[in-house]
């Protein structure tokens, strides 16, 4: 009878944390998103060498120190709407200031995701503010941006290390 109790209760565990909901899932599932990605993003950033941050794998693409500044800004921009929080005041950047400046400023602009996007929750996803220029998005069309284009960024960096012959950190062992 003890083990049938035990088996019971283990039983009852079990199917509680399967079956649990999160009362928040979209905004769970950014935050996720953001924890995962700052990690691959920023070692794609600090696996390409300093002097390969002028390449571009053709004439009409960025080159490695754009994308990079470029993702900085993207995650300043789509965090202080998403979370609702202004986004700091930082000094300007260019694609062609050293590797260390550009990563710095990345790794950054993902420790302000993290904050900003710390107390989201699901309940104004519908809300709409201005995004670009003049065009309005909703909080939840903002999320579906902000996770796209890390995926696309990502996606970039990979092609562009691998076309200088080094790995990306999601190819290793």
């Amino acid at each position: 009878m003890r083990k049938l109790t035990w088996l019971f209760v283990f039983a009852s565990l079990l199917c509680s944390i399967l079956f649990a909901q999160e009362k928040n899932p979209v905004a769970a599932a950014i935050r996720e998103a953001e924890q995962g990605r700052s990690k691959t993003i920023v070692a794609a950033a600090e696996e390409m060498p300093a002097d390969k941050y002028g390449f571009k794998a053709t004439p009409d693409q960025m080159t490695f120190g754009h994308l990079t500044l470029h993702i900085a800004e993207g995650n300043y921009l789509f965090c202080s709407k998403i979370g609702g929080v202004a986004a700091p005041q930082l000094p300007k950047l260019s694609e062609t200031d050293p590797k260390d400046k550009l990563v710095a400023r990345m790794k950054s602009s993902f420790d302000f995701c993290a904050t900003a996007l710390a107390k989201l929750d699901d309940s104004n996803l519908g809300e709409t503010f201005t995004l670009f220029g003049e065009r309005k998005a909703s909080r939840a069309m903002a999320i579906l941006m902000l996770a796209g284009s890390w995926a696309d960024h990502y996606s970039l960096q990979a092609t562009y290390l691998r076309l200088n012959g080094h790995l990306p950190p999601t190819a290793k062992k």
